[in-house]
């Protein structure tokens, strides 16, 4: 819902781009920086005279914030575990990966579409074990993909393997 609002800047042309972001460049003679990727080159020179006329001495940074909407599994670290798990108030998905497993790679759609659905019910992780092997050897993580439920900093439930979505719902219903 909140990513379908959200506006792809790396599938804009540097031209729509430049004119959407108008009244939030710098001056016409700078260059606004895009990411590389789907056909953009790496900034596009504002040199349209709307946009002279408009954004004279105006000075300010466009930041995509669309990693940040509600929904989206983040990723935690050794730093950030206690700040984001165990003291979180609600209750807490974590999915315990890494980027060679090719089952964490199966559910990962999966567990992206129950942070969407329970968005603001539960918060959702995920831990790349190979990454952060102290949270993994603490919980007794041994095989991946393993998603733990989490509620008032406890472990309360595990599902280990790639399973059906139904299976992971279910977990999360019983702490919600």
């Amino acid at each position: 819902m909140a990513l379908q609002a959200s506006i792809s800047m790396s599938a804009m042309s540097p031209a729509r781009a430049a004119v959407f972001c108008s009244s939030h460049v710098a001056c016409s003679k700078e260059k606004l920086k895009l990411p590389a990727g789907r056909g953009l080159s790496g900034s596009a020179p504002l040199s349209s005279s709307f946009l002279h006329a408009s954004v004279r001495n105006h000075r300010s940074t466009i930041v995509c914030k669309a990693q940040e909407a509600v929904g989206v599994v983040q990723v935690v670290t050794d730093s950030s575990w206690d700040s984001l798990v165990i003291k979180n108030e609600i209750p807490v998905l974590v999915e315990f990966w890494a980027p060679w497993c090719g089952p964490c790679r199966m559910i990962t759609p999966v567990i992206d579409q129950l942070a969407e659905e329970y968005a603001g019910k539960i918060a959702c992780y995920k831990v790349n074990t190979d990454d952060c092997p102290n949270i993994a050897s603490q919980y007794a993580i041994r095989s991946i993909p393993t998603v733990l439920m989490f509620k008032n900093g406890e472990k309360k439930e595990g599902v280990i393997g790639a399973v059906p979505k139904a299976t992971f719902a279910a977990a999360i219903e019983k702490y919600i």
